[in-house]
């Protein structure tokens, strides 16, 4: 039990490093995060305002601070299932959303929600899963604005891990990762547009 209260901890404090803020300081960038419609320090204005390098850096941290700790957590002999597996994988999202290291304010948790899922390695069908449904309603089924469409993939992938057989531990985590992410981008800053649903083969 020990150990796991300490992985926990260290998902935690690795997701409450929020990467956009690390290299958008590096860059010379960060203040301009808040001319973005969501103020948010994530993934897609470390692109848009740093470049593609800022970018870039900014996605594989924010993947990786996700993915380290589950990893190690079932490397080391943690629980595959139960309520253990459960807590490591929600709390680099819990870190993100809620980071100790920025007063509690931080970000959406989108990335950091494919690197939690990628820690399960070889386990990678929930992962799949969550970018092929992000896939299909950004290019097949495109829905905008972005909160919409974000919204719409976590509800989506939830139903979807049913008939996937998804281990139970691991789609009640994403479950509860995505009642955090929703929330928060529920109260967030990011005006809520206009819903706009387009298929690919209409212009």
């Amino acid at each position: 039990m020990g150990k796991t209260i300490l992985y926990i901890l260290i998902a935690y404090l690795s997701g409450s490093v929020l990467y956009a803020n690390v290299f958008g300081d590096l860059f010379g960038v960060r203040e301009r995060y808040a001319e973005s419609a969501d103020k948010n320090p994530g993934t897609a204005n470390a692109f848009t305002y740093g470049g593609f390098w800022c970018g870039v850096l900014t996605l594989i941290f924010e993947l990786a601070k996700g993915a380290v700790p589950v990893y190690l957590f079932l490397r080391s002999g943690g629980s595959a299932h139960g309520p253990e597996l459960f807590l490591v994988l929600a709390a680099p999202v819990v870190g993100h959303v809620l980071p100790i290291f920025y007063g509690f304010h931080g970000g959406k948790g989108i990335a950091v929600t494919f690197g939690s899922l990628l820690g399960l390695f070889p386990y990678l069908r929930p992962v799949l899963i969550f970018a092929a449904v992000f896939v299909f309603l950004s290019v097949v089924v495109k829905i905008s604005p972005h909160f919409y469409r974000t919204i719409a993939s976590y509800v989506m992938t939830c139903a979807m891990m049913l008939p996937a057989r998804i281990d139970p531990t691991v789609h009640l985590s994403f479950l509860f990762m995505a009642a955090i992410v929703c929330l928060r981008m529920y109260l967030g800053h990011e005006e809520k547009e206009r819903l706009e649903v387009k298929l690919l083969w209409m212009r």
